[in-house]
């Protein structure tokens, strides 16, 4: 085990109040949230056990058991899968090779010719797109890097206007990015995308400090387009079958909406010859 284990345990001790929980709130505490002991106590483990395992020393902790502290600190269906990945990481005997996407699958999403979709691995980094997207986002002739959200987010200047709701959707990436490295803990270039983002950005290290784990499933996104204006789109994140890697996301305007509008325009704009 690593760090985070005890880190993610910490963050989530210190969110609730004895009396969440059933407990007498009495005394000074010197931290906000629960102790230790009280932990410890209502998920029928030794202080001593809960302890070792905050210190990451839990070399063999069960299921059981970290179904219990889950229990305890009321965690939801990510963060349980959060906790069970950190406490037993998978080790990956396979070469990594590079992730490349299906003709099929780049078949389906170049015939979705009114929505804004694209393929997404597990490092957040944009494998393929189709013409909408592209029109939208600006994906052709740009690096690998280029296309990784989390360093558009928090390395590019112009993010903070083309997101207007750059904080929700700053704090929304690393939650996302928390998810994925607690699953692929021996993943190098995770590992690498994390380093250099805390080194490069204040705003990433204290969104990452805070343990926030939270998938980006579906939602509302607003952008703000240098030509078309302000677009916004409820999308849906799919899993790609056969590559649990590999995530699907679909931008879908409200039919009739002044999205839609904008977006045909901005299509109709993008592969015209005189563009």
């Amino acid at each position: 085990m690593n760090g985070d284990l005890g880190d993610f345990l910490r963050s989530r001790r210190a969110r609730l109040q004895p009396e969440e929980v059933g407990l007498p709130s009495y005394g000074r505490r010197r931290v906000p949230g629960l102790r230790r002991e009280e932990v410890a106590q209502l998920a029928g483990v030794s202080v001593d056990y809960y302890i070792r395992l905050e210190q990451g020393r839990g070399s063999s902790v069960s299921e059981a058991v970290l179904d219990a502290v889950a229990r305890v600190l009321r965690l939801d269906e990510t963060e349980r899968a959060y906790l069970h990945a950190v406490a037993h990481p998978r080790r990956r005997t396979d070469r990594p090779t590079r992730p490349r996407v299906r003709p099929a699958v780049q078949l389906m999403i170049d015939a979705m010719d009114r929505t804004p979709a694209f393929v997404l691995d597990r490092h957040m980094t944009v494998l393929a797109w189709n013409p909408l997207a592209d029109a939208v986002f600006g994906y052709s002739g740009t690096t690998a890097k280029a296309r990784s959200i989390p360093r558009h987010v928090f390395l590019d200047p112009a993010a903070r206007d083309f997101y207007p709701d750059w904080q929700a959707v700053a704090a929304q990436s690393v939650a996302h990015l928390r998810v994925l490295a607690g699953h692929h803990q021996d993943d190098r270039e995770l590992t690498s995308l994390v380093g250099e983002l805390s080194l490069k950005s204040q705003d990433f290290r204290r969104l990452w400090a805070d343990h926030q784990v939270k998938e980006c499933a579906y939602g509302v996104k607003r952008l703000q387009h240098p030509v078309a204006g302000l677009l916004v789109f409820p999308y849906e994140t799919l899993t790609i079958p056969g590559d649990g890697d590999q995530t699907l996301l679909v931008y879908t305007p409200e039919p009739g909406s002044e999205t839609a509008e904008r977006l045909a325009l901005l299509g109709s704009w993008a592969s015209s010859p005189a563009r």
